[in-house]
């Protein structure tokens, strides 16, 4: 269990926002985060098993592709986590076999959505907002986030393939915080919205979306959102903590409750972490077997 001196210095380390550290009896493990909050979550609830073995835990954080170039050029040891094969596969490619994959942390998947009043018998599909009568109504900005994600390169395809701009629509790149504004503002106003989102994610906790069936398939179905470290850094990792990372699994709802504790309860990754663990002992006793 974590020490009060440790516990003081993952407070210090929470407010730094950079960084995390548990113990310095073992080696350092840099992990990996793409700089979302449902990303944050799962990496710390990896640095809390992490720091309960002992391991002193330093975040590194960046956007998709840095991040994966980060691990590739040995900045990172673990990463949390590559979305496989659909989101991030490009992006882990040119050196997957330099790294192990360690466990599925949970099953996520892209798409677009609209709030649920929005009659399904209009809007049940992608194509379906090409229709006149809904092309009326519809807010014409897809308010996304940043370039490389892979809902907003899905997007991007989506826009052109179902023939959207030519209509009016638009997708525009941004922060979480734009696109999760953009969505909310606009069921606060009763508009209609289309919302370019991924499962897990905090909105699918508050709101009721209806996911739109996309049938060309340019949304890639489910990925595996897989935890990642480089072989050459296995060594650095306590073989008891190495073994409970290897079965690790959090779920899309649990995912989901994570991140809803960072946006709405307003903890920090590491204290919503820290409270998935004490409501969750059962599951993490099973990884700790």
């Amino acid at each position: 269990m974590i020490n009060r001196r440790e516990a003081i210095m993952s407070g210090i380390a929470a407010a730094l926002g950079s960084s995390v550290a548990f113990a310095q009896s073992k080696d350092t493990i840099t992990l990996g985060q793409i700089g979302l909050s449902f990303h944050e979550a799962a990496a710390a609830v990896v640095a809390k098993l992490l720091g309960d073995y002992g391991q002193l835990v330093v975040f590194s954080t960046a956007l998709h592709e840095e991040i994966f170039a980060r691990m590739r050029r040995g900045e990172v040891d673990v990463l949390c986590a590559a979305w496989l094969p659909g989101s991030h596969g490009t992006y882990l490619s040119p050196f997957e076999g330099e790294v192990e994959k360690l466990a599925v942390l949970y099953e996520p998947y892209a798409f677009w959505g609209v709030p649920d009043y929005v009659p399904v018998e209009l809007v049940r599909t992608v194509e379906d907002l090409r229709k006149p009568e809904v092309v009326k109504r519809m807010t014409k900005v897809i308010q996304g986030i940043g370039p490389g994600a892979g809902i907003s390169r899905f997007s991007r395809e989506a826009l052109e393939a179902y023939g959207l701009a030519e209509v009016g629509y638009e997708f525009r790149n941004g922060t979480q915080q734009d696109c999760e504004q953009a969505f909310t503002s606009a069921v606060a106003q009763k508009r209609w919205v289309v919302v370019p989102l991924w499962q897990p994610q905090q909105l699918n906790h508050s709101y009721r979306i209806r996911e739109l069936v996309d049938p060309r398939g340019l949304f890639r179905g489910q990925d595996a959102a897989t935890l990642i470290a480089r072989k050459d850094r296995l060594a650095k990792i306590d073989p008891m903590a190495l073994a409970a990372l290897r079965r690790m699994h959090l779920g899309n709802d649990q995912m989901t409750y994570l991140d809803y504790l960072i946006n709405h309860a307003k903890l920090s990754p590491a204290a919503a972490a820290d409270q998935w663990f004490r409501e969750n002992e059962t599951i993490v006793q099973g990884w700790r077997a």
